[in-house]
């Protein structure tokens, strides 16, 4: 077992503008951590690799594919990811590859290359490699996400269990 982990343990989910998948990323993650009884021991936030979209709500067609298939409402706000974040989180999750690449670019030195990681590494029912970005297609697509999300959060949430022992 390597050293011990400060509680709570920081989950921070990424996307492009924080306004589709990273924050539905969160909230599905907030649902599971809630329905295991784990809401003292893991947080979770999101953030947006660009500016577009700061203060912004989660999308509408997010939140109602999110209420139609998991009867969620997504709560948050969209921020831009800060550098600050490699030091306040013990787990970055990317959308995509290039939004991973995006965050890898703001750590030159590699100092926290371990703690990013693609949220469809967890995936176990899907072997879509990325979350697609919805925004520019229809329901279909926002349906696919809600999907894709729910299977990486469980299995994050399961890696989490077997790696931590107090969970």
């Amino acid at each position: 077992m390597g050293s011990a982990i400060h509680m709570p343990y920081k989950l921070l989910f990424v996307c492009l503008g924080n306004i589709c998948r990273s924050p539905a990323a969160e909230n599905i993650m907030n649902y599971l951590i809630e329905q295991g009884g784990l809401s003292e021991r893991i947080v979770c936030d999101s953030a947006g690799t660009s500016s577009y979209h700061i203060g912004s709500p989660p999308d509408s067609r997010m939140s109602a594919a999110a209420f139609q298939k998991l009867q969620i409402k997504l709560r948050g706000q969209a921020r831009q990811f800060q550098k600050s974040d490699f030091e306040n989180f013990d787990l970055i999750l990317a959308m995509d590859r290039e939004n991973y690449q995006n965050i890898l670019y703001l750590d030159p030195t590699g100092k926290y290359n371990q703690k990013v990681q693609l949220i469809c590494d967890f995936c176990s029912r899907h072997n879509l490699k990325e979350v697609p970005d919805p925004y520019y297609g229809g329901t279909k697509g926002f349906d696919l996400v809600i999907d894709l999300l729910v299977d990486g959060c469980e299995g994050l949430l399961k890696q989490l269990k077997r790696e931590q022992s107090d969970f």
